[in-house]
């Protein structure tokens, strides 16, 4: 098993600062993003982390236009899904693209959403 395992505290902290970072299986290769207790494609715990450029593109969004309780101020909003130049997917807020120019291959590129305490996955133009 790694030495340092990537906890998801550590993978927001390091999203803070402008760090985007997967984890690697040891055993299989299999690249995975947020990190997670075990591999999905062999049920390894062997894990080592690695740096992402953050570049991608959407293959899925959507707009919110009702929000969930207590974040109704923020709303229209969009989130989608990324699949990184990398291989692997993750979801996040769309940032500082016009709702009527998103579309799926739509190239973004990570950027961290920092409000408060708070770290959230952000895309935008790329």
């Amino acid at each position: 098993m790694a030495d340092h395992v990537l906890t998801l505290k550590h993978f927001f902290e390091e999203a803070r600062a402008g760090r985007l970072t997967g984890i690697r299986c040891g055993k299989c290769r299999e690249l995975a993003i947020p990190p997670k207790e075990y591999c999905p494609a062999c049920q390894e715990r062997d894990w080592a982390p690695v740096p992402l450029a953050g570049a991608g593109s959407i293959t899925s969004f959507t707009v919110i236009r009702v929000a969930p309780r207590g974040r109704g101020a923020e709303a229209p909003y969009a989130v989608a899904v990324v699949r990184l130049d990398e291989g692997v997917s993750l979801l996040g807020r769309i940032v500082d693209i016009p709702f009527d120019s998103l579309r799926a291959d739509l190239p973004v590129r990570f950027r961290p959403l920092v409000t408060g305490e708070q770290t959230a996955i952000g895309f935008g133009p790329a």
